[in-house]
């Protein structure tokens, strides 16, 4: 009898454990056939991007004096995803630019003779901090001969010349608003460094330069993984006082972004 009771309770166990078994199976099936919600946000948690920036003209912004200088740049870009809800999208962001084209206005001087016989010289002025044409009036004796030497002197932009260089932006955020929406404004800043063939933007100045930009603009999603952003920075150039000279450089640079990740 006590055999018959076992028997009779091992098959029962069994039993129950099948149904157990194939309830597990049925709900794991379930869950996997239920599609994945997908999230509401236009937000990459790593984005990288191909970039060009340009601006055709600087002057004195903020803290730039050099004028009429011009920068094209073409890079990598890459952000990474720190904090997101549904106000912002605040991202790590860091640049690369192989490719840092920078462009000086050069001068001319010019040297008008009136005395003691009319004649007049030109000499290559190299790169100038300002295009404003500028003159004054000269005279004097040389001790050698007695003679007396006056005219005037004038000096103006007459040229232009392009640098080759290279910049890197390693510290820098970006800040996306309402992440929810396929066009978002945003704002960013970088800092970082150019180093060109050249001292920039004149003679004595440094070839080596510290870089910082402030921007803001806008990023268009053609899908969750996908994207173009277009923004507005001031962009500023400066040797901070490593070199003889350093009159500083401040554009209002246009830059456009396409941008992909996932």
């Amino acid at each position: 009898m006590a055999e018959i009771n076992r028997a009779h309770l091992s098959a029962g166990a069994r039993t129950f454990c099948t149904r157990v078994l194939l309830a597990l199976i049925l709900l794991t099936a379930n869950c996997f056939a239920q599609p994945s919600k997908e999230s509401p946000y236009f937000a990459r948690v790593n984005t990288f991007g191909i970039l060009a920036g340009y601006s055709g003209d600087s002057s004195h912004i903020l803290l730039g004096d050099a004028e009429n200088r011009m920068l094209l740049q073409i890079g990598a870009s890459y952000n990474r995803r720190l904090m997101l809800n549904r106000r912002v999208n605040w991202q790590y962001s860091g640049e690369l630019l192989p490719v840092a084209l920078e462009s000086d206005p050069t001068g001319v001087f010019v040297q008008h003779q009136t005395a003691p016989t009319p004649a007049t010289f030109s000499y290559d002025a190299g790169p100038l901090v300002s295009c404003a044409p500028d003159s004054e009036s000269y005279s004097y004796v040389d001790p050698a001969t007695g003679v007396t030497y006056s005219g005037t002197t004038s000096i103006s932009c007459n040229g232009r010349r392009w640098v080759v260089g290279e910049a890197m932006s390693p510290v820098g955020m970006q800040w996306n608003f309402m992440p929810m929406r396929k066009i978002q404004l945003l704002v960013d800043g970088h800092g970082g460094y150019m180093y060109s063939s050249q001292a920039i933007p004149i003679d004595n100045a440094g070839s080596f330069n510290f870089t910082f930009d402030i921007g803001a603009g806008f990023e268009v999603f053609r899908s969750k993984t996908k994207s173009i952003r277009a923004e507005y920075r001031y962009h500023h150039i400066s040797n901070h006082g490593t070199a003889d000279l350093n009159p500083g450089i401040d554009n209002g640079l246009f830059q456009v972004t396409y941008a992909f990740g996932h």
